[in-house]
């Protein structure tokens, strides 16, 4: 059975590096051979003001120089990351569905996953260790 690793990412984009070096992580142990005696499943979930880093048409590259989370999103979901965002946060904060990153234009057949902060919770409960961002 696969080791499951839960990077919850909890802080908004730009502000620090945390939530862009949580998804560069979370990708690492999905495609590189980073854990060599195991099989991993890595899996991102957004709760509380993280949920901001799901929001498409991001102009990180205009305003600041540098490369968007959006993009690091939209690669982990055409790699089939399972990605989870807590609703009851984007209710919070007024982010309507078609707010949110998909990366359909790559070909991608997963979108993030909107789910309740009860099905977050049953993933921390899962996992075998979890990261926190």
């Amino acid at each position: 059975m696969a080791k499951s690793i839960l990077f919850v990412i909890s802080r908004p984009p730009y502000k620090s590096e945390n939530p862009k070096l949580a998804i560069t992580h979370a990708m690492a142990c999905f495609v590189a051979d980073m854990h060599i005696d195991e099989e991993v499943e890595p899996v991102v979930a957004f709760v509380g003001d993280g949920v901001l880093n799901c929001i498409k048409n991001q102009r990180s590259q205009e305003f600041y120089g540098i490369i968007s989370t959006e993009q690091h999103i939209k690669n982990q979901l055409a790699s089939d990351m399972r990605m989870l965002v807590c609703k009851e946060d984007l209710y919070r904060l007024d982010i309507k569905p078609e707010r949110l990153i998909n990366a359909r234009d790559m070909g991608a057949d997963i979108d993030l996953n909107v789910v309740g902060f009860n099905e977050v919770q049953k993933e921390m409960e899962r996992c075998d260790q979890m990261m926190w961002f």
